[in-house]
């Protein structure tokens, strides 16, 4: 009995022995990440190994895969290549259920006590996961000192917002990102959310190895804009003269954004601002009352389906009125108060103006009508709107200074210009803000078209309200007869013919052209925002692939004006086509495309083997040209 006893006796000590060389650490706090993909649940450090628990989000169905050439890195630079997968086998597909969430275990070598943080990496390629920064001591993290630039104003509640002050001038930001260091991503962009130029105005961010960043744009007015980074994605307001300082703190960024850590403690702000309206910016920023009444359409299908037009009113007006008591409840300044009714506003007044064709939407995706019954649908249904429907929009602030600080203006003044005589009926009037967007509108399109503004345009930008639009458009309009003289010279691009070929062959001869090779079908459009962004993102690629043997084929048709197409496809080098209106329709019939851009890899004997309707990033098409090309 005795022995029995000494023997549990020495079990138990080598099990806490065991235990107390252990070093678990229950969702480790992390600096930044490129992906919301993945997150570690727990770390368990032994002297043999370490192993991150990991917990996966994701659509269902699709996949994801971790590299074998994963590994740990610490702050001397020292790697932990990982060993295997629990759960999971490297470098292969791992289809996530349908829930969207999965559990696995990654094994590295262990890591020594003295280490505090370490990088998860999958290594340099396109679309790698990466998390930087994962804490070892979560209470030293806790209790880091922010840095003196994070500085939290104080919020005076009777403060009003001022009038917006129309020149044409330069904004500058300059801006920090807090624990900024090397290995963490050296770009971002600028997407500026004014009216005209929003579908088309993003600008390269360099950061410096400090984590600083300096950027100056042309600007009219207060204009919100958007600081977009693998890490994070930061609102702000810029103007005309005015310098906006902002320190981006990612960490707190992504634990908002994590599954695991958005009940934690917080990190500070996600963002601190100093200079041009310094105490707005920052209430803007922290606000987590959701005012884009408009952002996910799909979400109020279930709602408004085979209801009447009335029912549909008064479903969006109640969504304004709960919005507008949350606002009015918020323990904000009144100007903040503003700009955020002013937002719900235009978010309501786009799903008013837009609700019959939301209806029609809503009846094909809840009874989950296949493409030929939603076009069939599509052409025979036509809903008639009561007289007074519109008259709703009286009530709201779509019209005011206001509206020029909200981040919504764009797009409600982008649809607002398909329905402005509607408006200037409802609305009474043709003056205010909301309209000289309009009329400016008018001449940008021209000129995002590649066509020059005329002598008559020029003559009548004189009647704009604010002489700013004539000075921002007239400087557009200079910068795209340069570019036009520019595109004269260049070269890396040809304008095929098809010839005289029958529909049912046109797909196969163009390829046959180029069989041999392996191709990118790009089917796209000049008017086609993401088409046009995509073609950007490719070009560090196309450049970096430039000595394999790929030929880049775009394919478009007569809704991409002739002037438009021929000046756009010398900045995108490959082999062009243009289609009769009946071409381009046959092919998008028979090939099944359901929008542009439809992107095809073909291989050597013309055979597709991959193809995705709208961009899937740089990453997966590279792997995919790769994939055949080996």
């Amino acid at each position: 009995m005795k022995k029995n006893t000494w023997i549990i006796c020495l079990l138990l000590c080598a099990a806490c022995a065991m235990q107390a060389k252990e070093r678990v650490i229950e969702r480790p706090p992390f600096i930044a990440w490129n992906s919301m993909s993945i997150e570690i649940d727990k770390l368990v450090i032994s002297d043999t190994a370490t192993v991150a628990y990991i917990k996966a989000f994701y659509r269902p169905k699709f996949w994801i895969k971790i590299a074998k050439g994963s590994f740990l890195a610490d702050p001397d630079g020292q790697l932990y290549p990982i060993r295997r997968g629990i759960g999971i086998t490297l470098d292969e597909e791992f289809w996530m259920p349908e829930s969207g969430e999965a559990e696995f275990q990654l094994v590295f070598p262990p890591l020594p006590e003295n280490v505090t943080w370490v990088d998860f990496s999958e290594g340099d390629t396109e679309g790698a996961f990466k998390i930087w920064g994962i804490q070892l001591d979560k209470k030293a993290f806790y209790k880091r000192d922010l840095p003196k630039e994070a500085i939290v104003h104080k919020i005076n509640k009777e403060a009003a917002l001022p009038v917006p002050e129309f020149a044409y001038g330069k904004a500058t930001v300059k801006g920090k990102i807090m624990d900024y260091r090397e290995g963490m991503p050296q770009a971002g962009r600028l997407h500026l959310l004014e009216p005209l130029r929003w579908t088309s105005s993003l600008q390269e961010i360099n950061i410096h190895e400090d984590g600083t960043f300096e950027v100056e744009i042309d600007v009219i007015t207060t204009t919100p804009a958007i600081f977009s980074f693998p890490f994070a994605q930061v609102s702000c307001l810029l103007a005309p003269g005015k310098e906006t300082k902002v320190l981006i703190n990612p960490a707190e960024y992504c634990r908002q954004q994590s599954q695991l850590h958005k009940n934690a403690k917080p990190y500070g702000k996600k963002a601190y601002f100093e200079g041009y309206l310094a105490a707005l910016q920052q209430e803007l920023s922290d606000n987590t009352i959701k005012t884009n009444l408009a952002a996910n359409s799909r979400s109020h299908f279930d709602r408004i389906a085979d209801k009447d037009a009335n029912s549909v009113k008064e479903y969006f007006t109640e969504l304004r009125r709960n919005t507008l008591q949350e606002i009015e409840k918020a323990d904000m300044s009144r100007a903040a108060k503003e700009v955020l009714v002013a937002n719900t506003d235009n978010t309501t007044a786009i799903n008013i103006l837009m609700a019959d064709d939301m209806m029609k939407q809503a009846h094909i995706f809840t009874q989950k009508l296949n493409r030929e019954q939603a076009n069939e649908y599509y052409r025979n249904t036509r809903i008639e709107m009561p007289e007074d429907f519109y008259g709703v929009l009286k009530e709201l602030s779509i019209n005011t200074p206001a509206n020029l600080y909200t981040p919504e203006f764009a797009y409600i003044a982008l649809v607002a210009r398909r329905y402005q005589e509607l408006l200037e009926k409802t609305l009474g009037t043709s003056e205010g803000v909301l309209f000289q967007t309009i009329e400016a509108l008018k001449y940008y399109r021209s000129i995002e078209d590649f066509t020059p503004l005329t002598a008559e345009q020029k003559a009548t930008l004189d009647a704009l309200p604010e002489p700013a639009y004539k000075e921002l458009l007239t400087a557009l309009n200079n910068e795209l007869l340069r570019k036009i003289e520019e595109n004269k010279k260049k070269s890396g691009f040809t304008v095929n013919e098809v010839g005289e070929v029958s529909n049912e062959e046109l797909f196969s001869s163009i390829l046959a052209k180029y069989k041999g090779h392996v191709l990118l079908v790009d089917f796209w459009a000049t008017w086609c925002g993401p088409c046009r962004m995509a073609n950007k993102t490719m070009i560090p690629m196309k450049e970096e692939l430039k000595d394999k043997d790929i030929i880049y084929v775009y394919i478009t048709g007569e809704t991409s004006p002739k002037g438009v197409w021929e000046n756009m496809i010398p900045d995108i080098h490959g082999e062009h086509f243009r289609l009769t209106e009946e071409q381009y329709n046959y092919l998008r019939t028979n090939l099944k495309i359901e929008g542009v851009p439809t992107y095809f890899v073909v291989d050597r004997e013309g055979k597709t083997t991959y193809r995705s309707t709208g961009f899937p990033g740089t990453g997966t098409m590279k792997e995919q040209l790769l994939k055949v090309l080996n």
